[in-house]
């Protein structure tokens, strides 16, 4: 079978970088791997043709659970430059770094120490694409690494005033028309409060500067989350 039999793209757009490919009697979200035979988190690796597929596990990733409960638009593609915060050990940024390829940039920012390190010697070691940043996200101006607007912001970061830092990024960093991807745990903001109301106080936040593109429920991948994409106003 060939390779463009075997596997049939997920989203339309040529640039999205993303596939469903066979593995195990089953369709399973997957990148093309940038650094083919490393694995990251011990994710099944699958040959086709002259190219090597990276499993995209959504338990383990809130980018893949969103694709997986039906995220329609992804705006990370092929030469996307991308800031990433709260990069944690790198699996979800593994995937970004995939999907941008080796013409786009994560920039990609952690504020602890210990998690940096794990990040820099599983991930960032391995990928040209990626600039790892330690730094505390809530003090964008001092990501000295970081050059030029970028086309996204992902934001991933449980914080109780995580969406007004990611604003705060967006701000210093986000090109006019690019999109923000902010993840929402929803117990590190408000236990008191239902999570479905908790996501609708914060996207009401991004009002003044954002249009709300969708709202995503996260679960059963990752209980308590969800993701808000939107696209930024200026």
């Amino acid at each position: 079978m060939t390779g463009k039999r075997a596997r049939e793209k997920s989203l339309e757009n040529e640039e999205d970088n993303i596939f469903w490919v066979k593995s195990e009697g089953e369709k399973r979200l997957a990148t093309i791997n940038l650094v083919p035979g490393n694995q990251v988190y011990r994710e099944k690796l699958v040959k086709i043709d002259d190219e090597e597929f990276r499993i995209w596990d959504p338990y383990r990733s809130k980018l893949g659970a969103a694709i997986m409960n039906g995220l329609e638009i992804l705006p990370i593609v092929r030469k996307s430059n991308v800031l990433y915060l709260g990069v944690s050990t790198g699996t979800t940024a593994s995937h970004v770094s995939d999907i941008v390829g080796p013409s786009g940039i994560v920039f990609a920012v952690e504020h602890s120490s210990r998690v940096a390190r794990d990040f820099l010697e599983r991930v960032a070691s391995f990928r040209s694409n990626i600039v790892p940043i330690l730094q505390d996200a809530r003090s964008p101006k001092e990501y000295f690494s970081v050059y030029g607007p970028v086309d996204v912001v992902y934001v991933d970061i449980a914080q109780p005033d995580q969406t007004e830092i990611a604003i705060l990024n967006c701000k210093t960093y986000l090109k006019k028309g690019g999109y923000m991807m902010l993840v929402i745990k929803t117990r590190s903001i408000d236990v008191t409060r239902e999570p479905a109301q908790v996501m609708r106080s914060e996207a009401k936040k991004l009002s003044a500067n954002f249009e709300i593109v969708q709202e995503i429920n996260l679960e059963p991948y990752e209980g308590d989350h969800g993701m808000i994409v939107a696209k930024y106003l200026g």
